[in-house]
């Protein structure tokens, strides 16, 4: 089934320096419950890096537990150190999940056909669905059309998450599409949302989906209904938001809004991120108000 329509990237809850794994469930059934097109938890918004191997995998059972198989689940693995991968991924095999999102190698610089041999290595090494995460502003690297396109040949590498910053690449990588149908092409770019379903995406996976989400399922909607009109005036109640929430590092801004909307019992992030400064906390209040 090709992945169409909003994804979360679940934000991964604290309180005094624990995972809220109580928090965390509500979240997972909460956005369950609505017509999502699936959940990405342990992602960047996830802040995966700052967790242990065990809170990783308390998180992932807890998502699988609370989802009850009512949507996808693409949990995020990726890496650096393909050998390592290739032998990780098998401890997912375990679990009921649909696939996952992998990032492109960061800190090594591989060139392009590094990053398609990394990918290869992975695809070959599973049959879970891969779905490419490309966001060259923090890995690096950016993974260039071509390779996608090249990617997409592979039987299961399923669609990318493009976040790649730069609308012209993008705009080029859906007019241009890989020739195999069912590959999915979903934003990354929160504020590229409508811009991507006008030119033919597929949909997105948004952080600030957490916030207003029946809204971006209706935006959804009524592009593929071809209603464009409709779709335009609905982005333009939820747009505005977005720039304050990634106007300090994500998920910090996110964490406030849900907590503040009774969602979450804090609004903790793990160093080396911190809370929202007071100053961007009035703006959220005021919006969220």
């Amino acid at each position: 089934m090709k992945i169409q329509g909003v994804l979360i990237p679940v934000v991964t809850p604290f309180i005094n320096g624990e995972v809220d794994l109580e928090s965390y469930g509500k979240l997972i059934k909460y956005y369950t419950s609505k017509k999502i097109a699936g959940i990405m938890p342990l992602a960047t918004t996830g802040e995966t890096p700052t967790l242990t191997d065990y809170e990783y995998e308390a998180v992932l059972n807890k998502t699988i537990e609370c989802n009850e198989g009512n949507v996808p689940i693409y949990v995020g693995f990726g890496g650096n150190n393909t050998g390592k991968m290739t032998k990780d991924i098998k401890k997912f095999e375990k679990f009921n999940i649909k696939g996952i999102l992998s990032v492109c190698p960061y800190y090594n610089r591989p060139d392009q056909r590094g990053i398609y041999e990394h990918f290869k290595a992975i695809s070959e090494a599973t049959p879970l669905d891969i779905v490419l995460y490309n966001i060259p502003y923090r890995t690096g690297r950016n993974i260039e059309n071509d390779t996608v396109r090249k990617l997409a040949e592979l039987k299961n590498i399923v669609g990318i998450k493009d976040a790649c910053g730069d609308f012209s690449q993008t705009t080029d990588l859906l007019l241009h599409k890989p020739s195999d149908e069912n590959f999915s092409i979903l934003t990354g770019e929160d504020a590229f949302f409508y811009s991507t379903l006008m030119l033919g995406g597929d949909g997105g996976v948004m952080a600030s989906a957490h916030i207003n989400t029946d809204k971006y399922i209706e935006i959804y909607n009524k592009a593929k209904q071809n209603d464009h009109e409709g779709a335009l005036k609905l982005w333009k109640e939820v747009v505005d938001i977005i720039p304050m929430l990634f106007k300090e590092p994500n998920p910090a801004p996110v964490k406030h809004c849900l907590y503040k909307q009774g969602l979450i019992k804090s609004s903790e992030v793990r160093l080396p991120l911190v809370t929202v400064s007071d100053e961007l906390a009035k703006e959220l209040d005021k919006f969220i108000r």
